[in-house]
């Protein structure tokens, strides 16, 4: 790990985008042939450290062809009209849902400020640029761009967010799964390897579809996954089956405590205190290196993404 939080593995450097905290908010750039790609750009903050990414991996701003966000979700997608006025040559790969709000950003700013707060927005994610129509590749499920030769496959991956999707590396063989395999973080690594929770933070949580998601990428026997939050996780296809049946056990309890928890007048403290209990449950069978007390603290800002979440997909099913 270098000085400025970076690292590599197979041509694949994870830039640390210092989004909330250290190691919590990753962005990778693919490197093939002296040209690169960036999946996923953080924020508008996370300019400085994606130029010095391009700089650590022996590139100039003119070799990167291609930024890929996942989905327009702005700690994945903020920066990326930021990022683009700095690349010359870069096209941005968007999903289709996706690429209306990233070509004019106001309503992706108005939803998230309705959920976050104008004075949070302007701390977690600064300014947010519109991307130029011209500039924009449109990603229907199965498009593959071609990084000199290094074929990269998006497949749609709906469950988190309908405008989602993730991307298949065949020379690592690994994804790049924006938040559709969820969250795990390295502070939580133990004897029995990674430890991940499914994110069902707002607006379009759908279990069904991030079920059907998982298996999609499952099916391509992955060796690893990148997750955006945080950094890779399996080293095996065994790893990550694990992981996968761990995110499907989660989420089948996340939709029944949901349901639990609907029509009560205190649905959202009651989804806050099932979902710390689901947690910290799994956290003990895994047995993660910290306390109870460290471990809601690490996960505190998705528990509380989480509970809204699943307060939005409970809305929508009963419209």
């Amino acid at each position: 790990m270098s000085q400025h939080g970076i690292h590599t593995i197979h041509t694949i450097h994870t830039v640390d985008t210092a989004f909330q905290r250290e190691h919590f908010g990753a962005a990778y750039l693919v490197v093939e042939n002296g040209r690169g790609a960036f999946i996923d750009c953080g924020t508008s903050h996370s300019m400085p450290l994606l130029m010095q990414a391009v700089q650590d991996a022996g590139l100039t701003p003119a070799e990167i062809d291609w930024v890929m966000p996942t989905h327009a979700h702005l700690d994945h997608a903020g920066g990326a009209g930021m990022l683009m006025q700095q690349l010359p040559n870069a096209m941005l790969v968007a999903h289709p849902r996706a690429a209306p709000h990233l070509i004019d950003p106001s309503r992706l700013i108005a939803g998230a400020t309705a959920v976050y707060g104008a004075e949070e927005i302007a701390r977690s994610y600064g300014t947010v640029v519109p991307v130029p129509a011209e500039r924009v590749v449109i990603a229907q499920d199965e498009h593959v761009v071609d990084l000199a030769g290094r074929p990269l496959l998006c497949i749609d991956t709906p469950g988190h967010a309908r405008h989602h999707y993730c991307v298949w590396d065949a020379l690592s063989r690994c994804w790049f799964t924006g938040d559709t395999f969820g969250l795990s973080y390295r502070e939580l690594d133990s004897a029995q390897g990674a430890f991940i929770l499914p994110t069902s933070s707002p607006v379009q949580f759908e279990p069904d579809a991030l079920k059907h998601s998982i298996a999609r990428m499952l099916a391509y026997e992955p060796l690893g996954m990148y997750l955006t939050h945080y950094d890779r996780v399996g080293q095996s296809y065994a790893d990550v089956e694990k992981l996968a049946r761990d995110l499907y056990v989660q989420i089948n309890a996340m939709e029944k405590l949901g349901r639990d928890a609907d029509g009560e007048p205190d649905r959202h403290a009651r989804l806050l205190k099932a979902l710390t209990a689901l947690y910290l449950q799994r956290a003990h069978e895994a047995q993660v290196p910290l306390d109870d007390a460290q471990v809601e603290q690490a996960l505190a800002m998705d528990i509380e993404l989480n509970a809204q979440g699943l307060a939005c997909w409970l809305d929508r099913e009963r419209r």
